[in-house]
């Protein structure tokens, strides 16, 4: 960002606010594959969102253009001696802001919520095919230290959980 009117102002994302969420999170080399839903199912989503209380979806912006985007999830737990823990997902910068500091604005914001949540702990995960990303996490103090798996299943209509 070179100059203190380019600095993002990041906010808790609105309704009007999911699809430009959506077309960041599509305008990506994994995303253009894989965000093609119908608009509903993405209001629905922010809908649950708003629901859980400890999920928030973040956008920042630019001169009032949304230019970045985040979801943070705020999870106690116990292991690391009962720490709590702030998940970030669907990390994006517009595709013509990348490399200009928003990335590390919109990560100093996350820490800061997390922070003021009460977390000790900031993770995510990132697909394996950003080398470019990765190396921008390491370069701000995040530590590549765990193997992440993931498995689709097939959602339930009426959740039951075990006991």
């Amino acid at each position: 960002m070179r100059h203190a009117a380019d600095r993002p102002v990041f906010r808790h994302a609105t309704h009007r606010d999911v699809s430009t969420v959506v077309a960041l999170l599509a305008d990506d080399m994994l995303g253009k594959a894989r965000e093609n839903a119908q608009p509903s199912r993405y209001l629905a989503a922010f809908e649950q969102m708003q629901q859980e209380g400890n999920n928030h979806l973040i956008v920042g912006e630019v001169a009032q253009r949304i230019v970045a985007c985040y979801q943070i999830i705020f999870i106690s737990g116990l292991s690391l001696s009962g720490a709590r823990r702030a998940e970030l997902e669907g990390v994006r910068v517009a595709a013509d802001l990348r490399g200009q500091g928003l990335g590390q604005a919109l990560l100093a914001d996350a820490e800061a919520r997390a922070s003021a949540a009460g977390c000790s702990l900031l993770q995510f995960t990132t697909n394996k095919a950003r080398k470019d990303a990765h190396r921008f996490y390491e370069r701000l103090g995040f530590t590549p230290s765990h193997i992440g798996y993931k498995k689709f299943i097939r959602a339930s209509s009426s959740p039951k959980y075990p006991s």
